[in-house]
């Protein structure tokens, strides 16, 4: 099968090994998939991975393998997405309802598994979505990050009363806007990208430039979602003490993040610690996200991504695709199979 790999760098391979089916798995034909700002943080050496890129898609069902069960309703040619963690769901962790933490699960694109760069993935039965008739493939290949973006409001409780800001114009920021919209906060976008920042008020949502920073701007709730690491700082100016910090952003740790740091770094990292303790800040990191919420949003169109999408490239332009994605201001590039 045709696929994009990374080793090494990124490559094409038309005659890459397609998957094989496991027991309980379903494989899948990919007919759209989306590049995101954690596949381009994987080719800087992000999780040391090595295979197929690519975890944001939609697709078909191509074969169904052993024991998957009739009652899931599952059928060749059936459109879905799927949850990117292939979790055991036999261990403790699993059994508590928190699969997306299993310590025996594999990532799609991410970690131990292939991913939907290609014409062909595996998914346990239990990780896929039958996709609506209504939504069409360029919006249902948003399920995954929209999910993400929902997982936000499934661990911080907003109310209409609260400040909220969200901290970045980039992909996941302006879908975490479009989902914080609808909790009827007091909602505000910071960015530095005027076209990026228009499609979020075209929805309604306040927009502020990055002085905004640099001022006495203060939120109940600051989620940051720059994927970079002064974005912490950035959004711990902007919230108030005993305030709500949730981390979105991942990206490669470098000497400035402190993972390598001199001791200067390491002290500076320190005091922000310490800040954290002083101002009673609490602090939720936050990851994967519900994909029947997110499916339900996209159906109803009370969220509409497809103003995000900048580009689409065939499989075998994988290489301008990225490059396309990793420009400032690019928004959300697809590959179409």
């Amino acid at each position: 099968m045709r696929a994009l790999v990374c080793r090494g760098g990124l490559h094409y391979e038309p005659g890459y090994p397609e998957p094989e089916l496991e027991t309980g798995e379903v494989l899948v034909r990919v007919r759209q998939a989306g590049i995101c700002n954690t596949d381009l943080e994987i080719l800087r050496g992000y999780m040391d991975f090595q295979g197929v890129l690519g975890h944001e898609f939609v697709g078909a069902i191509a074969g169904l393998g052993r024991r998957v069960p009739a009652q899931a309703g599952l059928q060749v040619g059936q459109r879905v997405v799927g949850d990117i963690n292939a979790a055991c769901y036999a261990c403790p962790t699993c059994l508590a309802g928190r699969h997306t933490h299993c310590p025996n699960r594999t990532t799609l694109g991410i970690y131990r598994r292939d991913g939907a760069f290609a014409d062909y993935l595996t998914l346990p039965w239990l990780n896929l979505h039958p996709v609506p008739d209504a939504v069409p493939d360029e919006i249902a290949v948003f399920v995954e990050p929209l999910a993400a973006a929902c997982q936000i409001v499934a661990q911080v409780k907003i109310s209409p009363t609260d400040r909220v800001i969200v901290l970045g114009d980039g992909k996941l920021g302006l879908l975490a806007a479009a989902v914080l919209r609808l909790t009827g906060a007091s909602l505000a976008l910071v960015g530095r990208h005027a076209e990026k920042l228009a499609i979020a008020r075209a929805w309604g949502v306040r927009t502020l430039g990055p002085e905004a920073t640099l001022h006495g701007v203060q939120a109940d709730v600051v989620v940051e979602c720059t994927g970079v690491p002064e974005g912490f700082a950035l959004a711990r100016r902007l919230l108030r003490p005993a305030g709500v910090l949730v981390l979105k952003s991942t990206y490669r740790p470098t000497a400035s993040s402190g993972q390598r740091g001199d001791d200067d770094t390491q002290q500076t990292q320190m005091l922000d610690m310490s800040s954290l303790v002083v101002d009673e800040i609490t602090l939720v990191g936050s990851r994967c996200g519900p994909f029947a919420p997110a499916l339900r949003l996209l159906e109803s169109r009370l969220v509409d991504p497809r103003p995000l999408i900048s580009a689409a490239f065939r499989l075998a332009e994988g290489a301008a695709a990225f490059e396309r994605a990793a420009r400032p201001e690019a928004l959300k590039v697809l590959l179409t199979l």
